[in-house]
């Protein structure tokens, strides 16, 4: 029998209509046919393979949701996490598997169904072992076992992409049409744009997701969060007058009208070190941060400034789509340029954000602003550098509020 192309297509269609935050990862899926499937599986590379016999006996509803389903378990990094799962408790039993295929069902399945996505009916819910729904497949993990029940569900097999074990039918590392790595977390930073833009038409599964186990929190956000509300309260700072809304003491001034005092989120201007001493991995992170910094200040963009800097400072650019910004460099490093660059900025800034790896001299003066240094996390062999050099970098200077930022 030959694949039903047509018909899985409009499926998919089906999906993004449903689902319109997941359409860059539904289209990112690379089909292939395969008669060894069960139903639909992925690997890891991001091939989804297709029974065509699956296809021909399911409706387009159902297909819809089974788009989502396999979508989802690669959104999830549900292979990665398995692999870390087995490592850390010993698991090296095909039959463990099975049980992160099933917790990993669990997990995204009661965020897969419903609101325009028909469930079918074999299904796994957290309900069949009486669980609680909104959890995670590590927790469910705890409370799925190989006994007797495990029998019925062995026609489950999402593939690579779901447990992390590789089958016969996949095409491996070699095959033709799989994402790299790094094309596989662009699409999932593009997904948690969307969710995060979106959260009032989203679950609560892919909220978490988004906000949380795409880039777990960390103490660095709450630091920043403060810092930004202690300027935003801080006298002066966020205040501006404003005819939008008249002040309640123009009822003792008849026929004048006076302006009221509003609060406006405070401009935040992040300066970047794009030497040649920071990696692609860190500058990646920093641009995660960024898009959390346009999150803190409720999402006014315009508030935000970016600022690439090595050792001379570059374009200014505002926080419109954080990754258009171009961060150009590779030299040296001179913070020093790049906190002078971002006060001249106007309007002046009320937070300074530095994101660095420390190696840089630092400003002697403290500046007329608050000011953050988030330090990328390294290894002790990665802090090295010329033992002949007469240069040593120094901590930053203990007026800046310092935290690590893991990369």
């Amino acid at each position: 029998m030959k694949l039903d192309r047509d018909k899985l297509f409009a499926a998919r269609l089906q999906a993004v209509r449903a689902r319109p935050y997941l359409a860059t990862a539904l289209f990112a899926l690379h089909v292939v046919e395969s008669s060894r499937v069960p139903t639909m599986g992925v690997d890891r590379y991001w091939r989804c393979y297709v029974s065509p016999v699956f296809v021909a006996r399911t409706p387009v509803e159902e297909l819809a949701g089974a788009w989502v389903h396999e979508v989802a378990h690669l959104l999830r990094d549900h292979h990665g996490r398995s692999d870390r799962y087995a490592a850390k408790h010993g698991l090296t039993e095909p039959g463990e598997r099975l049980r992160m295929n099933i917790a990993a069902d669990f997990e995204i399945n009661d965020d897969v169904y419903g609101d325009g996505l028909a469930r079918p009916a074999g299904a796994v819910l957290p309900r069949l072992l009486h669980l609680p729904e909104d959890e995670l497949m590590e927790d469910y993990l705890h409370s799925v076992q190989l006994r007797s029940y495990t029998r019925e569900l062995m026609w489950l097999d999402c593939g690579s992409g779901a447990d992390g074990l590789d089958r016969e039918w996949e095409l491996g590392p070699d095959g033709a049409d799989g994402l790299t790595e790094q094309e596989q977390d662009a699409v999932r930073f593009r997904v948690a744009e969307g969710i995060n833009g979106r959260p009032g038409d989203v679950s609560k599964g892919w909220r978490r997701w988004a906000q949380e186990a795409f880039h777990p929190p960390q103490p660095w956000r709450d630091l920043l969060g403060a810092a930004i509300r202690s300027a935003a309260a801080s006298s002066g700072a966020g205040d501006d007058y404003s005819y939008g809304r008249p002040s309640r003491r123009s009822a003792g001034l008849p026929g004048v009208v006076l302006p009221s005092l509003r609060r406006r989120p405070p401009r935040v201007s992040v300066v970047i070190d794009t030497s040649g001493s920071v990696s692609d991995a860190e500058l990646g992170s920093a641009v995660l941060e960024v898009t959390a910094i346009g999150q803190a200040v409720g999402g006014r963009r315009d508030l935000v400034t970016v600022l690439p800097c090595d050792a001379a400072p570059r374009v200014v650019h505002t926080l419109c789509r954080t990754e258009g910004i171009p961060l150009l460099g590779g030299g040296g490093t001179d913070m020093r340029a790049g906190f002078s660059r971002a006060l001249r900025t106007t309007p002046r800034p009320d937070v300074v954000v530095i994101l660095t790896d420390g190696q840089t001299p630092w400003p002697v003066a403290q500046p007329a602003c608050r000011t953050v240094v988030g330090l990328f996390r390294r290894g002790r062999q990665q802090e090295s550098w010329d033992e002949n050099s007469a240069y040593v970098p120094s901590r930053p200077p203990a007026w800046a509020r310092v935290v690590t930022i893991a990369s």
